[in-house]
C-alpha cells in the first residue's frame, strides 16, 4: 500500500472539495512533505492531533480570494513498484518553475530548486503545482 500516494489523494479531494482543512494519518515523511508545502505557500498550516490513539495531522488547505485552491495539481511520481532516482543535473523545473518536485535524499525532504542548490539527488517523491 503506497501511503505518499494515498496522503495525496486526500489533499487533492480536500482541495478539490473545497475543505478547510483535512486529517492523514501520522507519520514522519508526511510531516517533511507538509513542512516543505508549508515553505513553498501551498498550504497554510498543519498540526499533529496527539489526542487520540492513532496520531492524525490536521492541514489546513489554502484558497484564493476567489475560493480556488492554491493546489491546482499534486502527482505522485516515484512508487513502490517503481521508484524513480534524479541526479542532481537531471532535476528539471515543473511547470516553467511554477510548480516544486518533492524530492527525498540524504538531507531530508527538497525541493527541486534547493536540491539543485545543494547538488544532490534523490527519489523523486512527486509534483506539486
Amino acid at each position: 500500500m503506497d501511503t505518499i500516494a494515498d496522503f495525496m489523494t486526500v489533499i487533492r479531494n480536500g482541495c478539490m472539495a473545497r475543505k478547510s482543512e483535512v486529517e492523514v494519518g501520522y507519520s514522519r515523511l508526511r510531516c517533511e512533505v507538509l513542512r516543505v508545502l508549508l515553505e513553498e505557500g501551498y498550504i497554510n498550516n498543519f498540526e499533529l492531533d496527539n489526542a487520540d490513539a492513532p496520531r492524525k495531522i490536521r492541514i489546513r488547505l489554502k484558497f484564493d480570494e476567489q475560493g480556488r485552491s492554491v493546489i491546482h495539481g499534486i502527482v505522485r511520481v516515484s512508487k513502490p513498484g517503481r521508484r524513480v532516482y534524479v541526479k542532481a543535473d537531471e532535476i528539471r523545473p515543473v511547470h516553467q518553475g511554477l510548480g516544486v518536485a518533492l524530492i527525498s535524499t540524504t538531507k531530508g525532504i527538497l525541493t527541486d530548486r534547493q536540491a539543485r542548490r545543494m547538488k544532490v539527488g534523490g527519489e523523486l517523491i512527486g509534483y506539486v503545482y
